[in-house]
């Protein structure tokens, strides 16, 4: 392969995807089975790039005009055929419509403002947006309501057994990860994604009513393992709807925010903590934790109500043959219809292929038997699992209790416990920007190291004698490993699998990323109290804080960059063995001792990939 400079994560690559159509049916079986054996070979010979071709490329614009009058004519579409036509001549070549004559200087102008005014949206698209974000607040604000809750529903039942407190809390990702993450292709294929997303949140607000009636720790058990069948269906699906109603140039910023809004519903839940903590009844016991819970009901109820007011996915009608409601619902959320007709007659492209790639497939079986899939359900596993043991979620669930354990009363740690929601929101905006500037793969890099350190500041400060000096160190340090955590381990995860599987097996791909970040999720949960009980809390953070630095061993030598990747560069970084990998990056040691730590002038480092 050729080399050129690069810097820790893959060079960035200004490729876009390229647009896809449909041509004469004989013909375009033809390319679509090309492109199936391209993204399915799943491996790169030694000395070759692969790359896939876009399938317009060889087309004169009478065959693709042609084929648009086809298409027009079979989906009852010819009313809208002049925007059509338009539409595919911009989607052959989007770098040069400049030059089409058929293209008038106002059209121009609309396509020229995609890049130029990017969030001048029509005022669905933020509808949306807000949609989707108030989704992402239901899912932060189901698992932090029940860290400030915990500290009295325990004493109320009498819950002492620390396996039995762990199961009470992990009770939801045990049901997401053994059934919701599961549920989640049924549910889009017979609702649709707005139906998915009404039923998760319909649960979700029945179940904190349910949870807040408890009257005996298995009745609240019962009501949490409820709430796992939304938890799973609508982390999978919320991200998805978001995708496919946006913009391309867009996209990345918008399926991004599902994990910042994440962060604020966190911080909502802590707020609920505090906000009710003094709140008593003279007839109904542990009033204050039931309001807490039922508090969680408010989000989802709003979900449901906006939902129906969006537009469904159009990707989703159209593989249910409605095109007519899917160029609809594109006019809702595009600024023209000349970018409703493009982006209809894209995706219609686009589900043509996928159709091709999933004939006659085991989708189960190739995500682990074609090497190029393995790839990447190693990595998706990776950053899933990492997003678990890295220690996060053990202190979302117990951080009041380890305040108390490190000398804080009751109200003190529930107060200092909605600190850690806060600097969790905040240090997540950033990643909005650097998560496609400084790379998924970089962002992991620099803050492994980092939980790792403060975890074990946090584990050590339990030896401080002075109970100011140790709730001081201790709060210190858990904030300290929020700050470091929200830009890191806390976006990378669901944008890097979103990304990594090929189109064919994306659906799959996700569920399964998604049912492995739940099930550890549960895993944490359930084991925290019983490993303070065991190992005390130093201990127990020194457990997560070498889980970290695992987690930037694998990263360094195992984890392919997917930062500004085009679909075909992406298949060819996950079609790269993982050995070539670490050898690379393992050779790469004393460039970088070098460079970095001796301040040495060094020759440009050598490459792993070559997009040209």
């Amino acid at each position: 392969m050729k080399e050129k400079p690069t810097d820790l994560e893959a060079p960035s690559v200004t490729n876009h995807r390229r647009s896809h159509s449909t041509i004469s049916i004989e013909k375009q079986d033809i390319i679509n089975e090309e492109v199936a054996q391209s993204w399915t070979r799943g491996q790169v010979k030694n000395d070759k790039n692969t790359k896939q071709k876009n399938p317009l490329a060889g087309l004169t614009k009478d065959e693709l005009l042609a084929d648009v009058e086809a298409f027009a004519q079979e989906k009852n579409l010819t009313h809208i055929l002049d925007d059509l036509k338009k539409g595919a001549l911009i989607a052959q070549d989007p770098k040069s419509f400049e030059s089409l004559t058929e293209l008038s200087e106002g059209e121009k102008d609309i396509i020229r403002r995609e890049k130029t005014h990017r969030w001048s949206q029509p005022f669905m698209m933020y509808f949306m947006t807000i949609l989707c974000a108030g989704s992402a607040i239901v899912q932060g604000m189901d698992q932090t309501a029940v860290n400030g809750a915990q500290e009295f529903y325990f004493h109320e039942f009498g819950v002492t057994n620390a396996w039995r407190q762990g199961l009470l809390n992990g009770a939801p990702y045990l049901c997401s990860a053994l059934i919701g993450c599961w549920t989640t292709a049924p549910l889009n294929r017979y609702f649709g994604r707005r139906g998915c997303i009404f039923i998760s949140c319909f649960i979700s607000f029945a179940s904190s009513f349910w949870m807040a009636a408890a009257h005996t720790w298995w009745n609240l058990l019962l009501s949490r393992f409820l709430l796992g069948f939304a938890v799973g269906a609508k982390s999978t699906t919320t991200p998805v709807y978001g995708a496919e109603c946006s913009p391309a140039n867009i996209r990345g910023a918008l399926v991004m925010m599902w994990q910042m809004w994440t962060a604020f519903g966190i911080m909502l839940g802590y707020i609920a903590s505090v906000a009710f903590m003094d709140v008593t009844h003279a007839t109904i016991p542990g009033f204050n934790w039931r309001l807490m819970l039922a508090s969680t009901a408010i989000p989802p109820f709003v979900v449901c109500i906006q939902v129906y007011l969006c537009p469904e996915s159009p990707r989703w009608y159209m593989m249910r043959d409605r095109y007519q409601s899917a160029y609809d619902a594109l006019c809702k959320l595009r600024p023209s219809s000349l970018q409703a007709a493009r982006d209809l007659y894209y995706i219609h492209a686009a589900l043509k292929v996928e159709e091709k790639l999933r004939e006659g497939k085991h989708l189960w079986r190739e995500m682990f038997t074609v090497p190029r899939n393995r790839r990447a359900a190693q990595s998706s596993f990776f950053v899933m699992f990492m997003q678990q043991f890295c220690g996060v979620n053990a202190i979302m669930y117990y951080s009041s209790s380890m305040f108390r354990e490190a000398g804080f009363d009751r109200r003190t740690a529930l107060v200092t416990s909605l600190g850690c929601g806060i600097t969790n929101w905040i240090f997540a905006l950033p990643a909005v920007y650097t998560i496609d500037t400084f790379g998924r793969r970089n962002l992991l890099l620099t803050t492994f190291p980092l939980m790792s350190l403060f975890l074990l500041f946090t584990g050590f400060s339990f030896w401080i004698p002075d109970d100011t000096s140790r709730t001081a160190c201790v709060a210190t340090g858990i904030y300290l490993f929020m700050i470091v955590y929200s830009p890191g381990e806390g976006p990378v995860p669901f944008t890097y699998s979103a990304e990594a599987f090929p189109l064919y097996i994306r659906d799959i791909g996700m569920s399964f990323a998604t049912a492995t970040t739940w099930g550890f999720n549960f895993i944490i949960s359930l084991t925290w109290p019983a490993l303070v009980k065991a190992f005390q809390p130093q201990g127990a953070f020194g457990w997560y804080a070498a889980w970290n630095i695992f987690g930037w061993i694998f990263a360094y030598f195992c984890l392919p960059e997917t930062k500004a990747l085009s679909l075909e560069e992406l298949d060819q970084v996950f079609s790269l063995p993982t050995r070539k990998h670490i050898n690379h990056y393992r050779g790469m040691l004393p460039w970088y001792f070098g460079k970095y730590i001796l301040r040495r002038d060094v020759e440009p480092q050598r490459v792993l990939y070559d997009y040209e």
